[in-house]
């Protein structure tokens, strides 16, 4: 059994594993692991999204935690990079954020940060999960006077305000008309403020969050909720976070939505005008389209490429001390300013770019011309491992070998959900469509 996928632990809230209970053996077993004897160190930090269910993980997080000494410091609704860089500012041994980032609110998860800020090892969770599931064995239990304390911390949305601004050189954004979109999540308050705090004019909607209605037909998964805005409203952009604003997605001025790689080749492209795009590199995933590499070559920039997966990113960045990479799903990672995507510093240094070179956002993402493109995610009922999948293998050779470099293919299983995700890319838009076509049916065949 294995509770750690690629994002930490998720699933149907009130089903295993999100359950109170696995939620207060994950609050022991952070403290078992990530117990520190210095000063100071046995705090954990724990955020949340706007999840009804946020509440019953948090009450039992606490529990364990405080059960097992540690000091717990509660946030509230928070985006999750906050969580991360207050874990780190904090000088918390770790920091646990509940959410299932753009997954409806039906379902949660609780994922854990280390206390640079970044997200912990495989080794580490793997410990932890053994922890959780009583594969280890457990201390014996402390006495009452050595029980931790939780408090709230009713300042830490200014500080991350703070030094969310900050990154950006607060730089002023008046005469800037901007529509923002919190999908209901964590960002509903805190992202509109920061904006306006910096003089832009912002026109919100989704910033009023239920428990139930969290991503629910707005923000990142529905960009198309911001055009119509920006449009109406006659502004410049707009911006969408998903559930946690760990990552964004914009529109441009003409309310269409701009695609993650064309923000991914105008940030490199202005950080290494500005030269501070280290070693002349983009990291970036497999889902990448094949233009970005075109536009890249054309700028003296290096592509760096991953699995996928923001934290596939993080990894190459700081293994070869690069500064910026991310995902077309738009987890952008600026790695000078933030240990993880981070949706809200990222709309940011985009607007920053937009007013440094006077220019529109559809003007700077003209510097990519993307390869027409095919995704879609397929539910499965189980993940067999492609390879033994005989047609679908031979399906995808014989696409290798006509599509040549004129396109790609790309079929993996989805790391949070039961689906599989079939992505084609070709310089004709029909071969697009036939070969999905061709794929989905193998897939129907030998799957169901």
């Amino acid at each position: 059994m294995k509770l750690f996928g690629t994002d930490g632990i998720r699933g149907r809230a009130n089903e295993f594993p999100i359950t109170a209970e696995v939620a207060l053996r994950m609050g022991k077993a952070v403290a078992n692991v990530l117990h520190s004897s210095g000063p100071n160190r046995n705090r954990v930090l724990i955020g949340k999204d706007t999840r009804i269910s946020g509440y019953m993980l948090e009450t039992a997080l606490t529990s364990g935690l405080v059960s097992t000494g540690m000091d717990v410091f509660m946030v509230g609704p928070l985006p999750t990079p906050a969580v991360a860089h207050l874990t780190q500012s904090m000088g918390a041994t770790a920091g646990i954020m509940i959410t299932a980032s753009h997954n409806p609110y039906e379902d949660n998860g609780m994922k854990i940060f280390g206390p640079d800020g970044y997200k912990l090892t495989d080794e580490l969770e793997n410990l932890i999960e053994r922890h959780i599931l009583g594969q280890e064995p457990e201390p014996p239990p402390l006495a009452p006077r050595q029980i931790g304390k939780a408090h709230r911390i009713d300042d830490a949305r200014g500080r991350y305000i703070e030094y969310a601004k900050h990154t950006a050189n607060n730089i002023p954004l008046h005469g800037l008309k901007v529509v923002v979109d919190c999908g209901h999540g964590a960002a509903y308050f805190i992202a509109p403020l920061i904006f306006k705090e910096l003089g832009a004019e912002v026109i919100t909607t989704g910033i009023q969050p239920d428990g139930l209605n969290i991503n629910s037909e707005c923000g990142a998964l529905h960009p198309e909720n911001a055009g119509e805005w920006v449009r109406r409203c006659d502004a410049d952009l707009g911006v969408s976070f998903d559930g946690d604003a760990d990552r964004v997605i914009f529109t441009d001025a003409n309310g269409h939505t701009v695609s993650g790689d064309s923000i991914l080749a105008l940030c490199a492209i202005g950080l290494h005008e500005q030269g501070k795009l280290k070693h002349d590199t983009l990291v970036a995933t497999v889902m990448s389209n094949l233009g970005l590499k075109e536009a890249m070559n054309q700028h003296g920039i290096k592509l760096e490429i991953t699995a996928v997966g923001d934290r596939h990113v993080i990894e190459c960045i700081r293994k070869n001390g690069y500064s910026f990479g991310g995902e077309n799903s738009g987890h952008l990672i600026f790695a000078d300013h933030a240990t993880t995507g981070d949706g809200i510093i990222s709309a940011l240094q985009v607007m920053r770019m937009m007013r440094e070179r006077n220019s529109t956002l559809a003007q700077l993402a003209a510097v990519l011309n993307e390869y027409p493109t095919q995704l879609v995610n397929i539910p499965v009922a189980s993940t067999p491992p492609i390879q033994s999948l005989p047609k679908l293998s031979q399906l995808m050779r014989k696409a290798t070998t006509e599509f040549g470099s004129n396109g790609r293919h790309l079929i993996r299983y989805s790391g949070t959900e039961n689906k599989i995700r079939v992505l084609v890319e070709h310089r004709q838009l029909e071969e697009c469509h036939l070969w999905i076509h061709k794929f989905t049916a193998a897939i129907r065949e030998e799957i169901g």
